[in-house]
């Protein structure tokens, strides 16, 4: 008789990347070869929670909706849903602990969506979906122990050790934007002094560009904004950058090297054999790359350094979608994903 157990693509698993701005959703196959149904809206988070998570419900819903005609699946072949979620999370109540920018604390994200969608819900950090998302189908495919950085308004990380998440005692592992790198430096957003991401988040980057433009009016900076210095983001940076602008290129460089000295504590205690960065800042190209490889080969244990690849991330808008399937299946199977 013929085995009647399904193939790995054709089950499916709904990957949700909740973030401050937008809500991304897709289906994706269990072996990870196959994508449907993916949609992106707003979160509009100061609608409240409610609003927010009903529209979440909804895209999931939708997607399943699509995938069932596109893939000619039926409902049953959806295992569950997995969320990329920001700020803390605890995997085990399935609890959002503390999220700042959606004003959510201690709460109860997967029962609730579990409620509107019929479905088991698993959720983790989003960085941490990040990191897993580029671990298995992006640029740190076949590491066995994997750094990730996530650059955009703030600065997120993920460890993955021995191809599992590495989630620490109290699942805030992979806060990597709070390590110190200057003893009296500047105000981070968590209250703190010297944070890497006080000096290498796109805001950060903003600032250190408007701080420099006091002393230099030479820059095409202004230019590009129409004279409005509020407007000046780090992409507007990057942009100055490829076009040769030397006070935008000194920035980069900058924060090439704030992000190498990070990257190379990093490195000196975890012994990774693949670093991904990914964000905004990897617009920025061989202008941060360079200068990066550099600092860290400067910092780091040599044997360290040359067993370790610092590598741009190739899932842009994806990877935390494709990094939830993943959590999910982990959480689920106790093993990552083939």
């Amino acid at each position: 008789m013929a085995s009647t157990t399904p193939s790995p693509d054709s089950q499916f698993i709904i990957g949700v990347d909740l973030g401050g701005t937008n809500i991304v959703v897709s289906a994706m196959s269990l072996d990870g070869s196959r994508l449907f149904g993916s949609q992106s809206e707003p979160t509009l988070a100061i609608e409240g929670a409610d609003a927010v998570i009903a529209r979440m419900a909804r895209m999931v819903n939708t997607t399943v909706g699509i995938t069932m005609k596109e893939a000619g699946v039926p409902k049953s072949a959806f295992l569950g849903v997995g969320i990329g979620a920001p700020g803390t999370v605890d995997r085990e109540t399935g609890r959002v602990l503390a999220a700042p920018n959606l004003k959510w604390y201690d709460f109860p994200l997967v029962e609730r969506m579990a409620e509107l969608t019929g479905l088991p819900v698993k959720i983790d950090n989003d960085a941490n979906c990040a990191t897993y998302g580029e671990w298995w189908l992006g640029a740190a495919r076949g590491g066995r122990n994997v750094i990730g950085v996530t650059i955009g308004t703030g600065v997120g990380g993920g460890i993955i050790i021995d191809r599992q998440v590495y989630h620490g005692s109290s699942d805030a592992a992979g806060e990597i934007g709070h390590i110190t790198i200057d003893l009296n430096g500047r105000r981070c957003g968590c209250g703190n002094y010297g944070c890497l991401e006080a000096y290498a988040s796109g805001s950060a980057i903003a600032e250190r560009a408007r701080e420099a433009l006091l002393n230099d009016e030479s820059s095409v900076l202004p230019s590009l904004v129409n004279g409005d210095h509020s407007k000046i983001t780090a992409a507007v940076v990057y942009s100055a950058a490829g076009q040769g602008d030397a006070l935008a290129l000194e920035i980069v460089r900058e924060t090439a090297r704030y992000l190498g000295a990070g990257l190379a504590n990093l490195l000196n205690v975890f012994n990774p054999d693949v670093v991904v960065v990914a964000g905004g800042v990897t617009q920025a190209g061989e202008a941060l790359f360079g200068p990066l490889r550099t600092e860290v080969r400067r910092r780091a244990f040599k044997s360290v350094s040359d067993a370790c690849r610092i590598v741009p991330g190739t899932l842009p808008g994806t990877a935390g979608v494709v990094g939830a399937v993943a959590s999910f299946i982990s959480q689920t199977t106790g093993h990552p994903p083939a």
